[in-house]
């Protein structure tokens, strides 16, 4: 069976079309690509890199592997999602590859395999770590990014950024899908990846602005490598 809800695909699928306005619906994700690129650039250099984008949606962080030189292909669900992705190519011209397909389906290995706010919205996050880390070579990399339960998460995530500051639309997120920082770290150790930097995205109302820090109570990004 294939690890994806329905109606979380509908849900972006019917988004889609904005996906690349700075100031829409996905404007968090332009916000913060930035900082996870850098992060994960820290981490394992992507030039010349072989690297697969699960959940890439319309591409944003996926073009943004791209231009640091890395061989990208970014698989999504959602056909509407991919469509936007490759008509944005044609803006780009990046070397970019996109493809229907779970990461369950996907064929290769990978230097570094990213799966970036996506454990949140699928039926069964251990499964879609267990999938990710079977593509990457040993010495390889794999970045997943979620977010934490517990009560502040939900005040932060879901009342404050969908129902108070508007930063994301209504219904984004289901609280009882977040990831404990312990649950992803133990996922990834049971299928070969040692875990490595976990940190934390805070948002500032005040300045607009997110930041990288050891806050990660909402918000947090884990690095992990496949052993040899």
């Amino acid at each position: 069976m294939v690890n994806a809800d329905p109606a979380e695909l509908e849900k972006f699928s019917r988004l889609a079309a904005r996906w690349w306005d700075p100031e829409g619906e996905f404007r968090p994700l332009h916000d913060i690509n930035p900082l996870r690129l850098a992060w994960i650039e820290g981490h394992a250099p992507l030039a010349g890199k072989v690297v697969l984008d699960v959940g890439c949606g319309g591409g944003i962080l996926t073009e943004s592997m791209a231009r640091r030189g890395a061989r990208v292909t970014g698989i999504d669900l959602s056909e509407k999602a991919l469509q936007v992705a490759e008509l944005h190519l044609l803006e780009s011209k990046l070397d970019v590859r996109y493809q229907k397909s779970s990461v369950e389906d996907y064929e290769g290995m990978c230097d570094v395999v990213t799966c970036m706010e996506l454990l949140e919205h699928v039926p069964d996050p251990a499964a879609m770590v267990a999938a990710c880390a079977r593509l990457v070579r040993p010495g390889g990399h794999a970045f997943f990014s979620t977010i934490n339960r517990n009560p502040k998460s939900y005040l932060f995530a879901v009342i404050g950024a969908e129902y108070v500051l508007g930063l994301l639309p209504k219904g984004t997120h289901d609280y009882r899908r977040f990831v404990k920082p312990s649950e992803l770290a133990g996922w990834c150790r049971a299928n070969g990846l040692r875990t490595g930097e976990l940190t934390g995205m805070t948002y500032n109302p005040l300045a607009r602005r997110y930041s990288l820090g050891r806050d990660c109570d909402v918000n947090y990004l884990l690095c992990c490598v496949r052993s040899a």
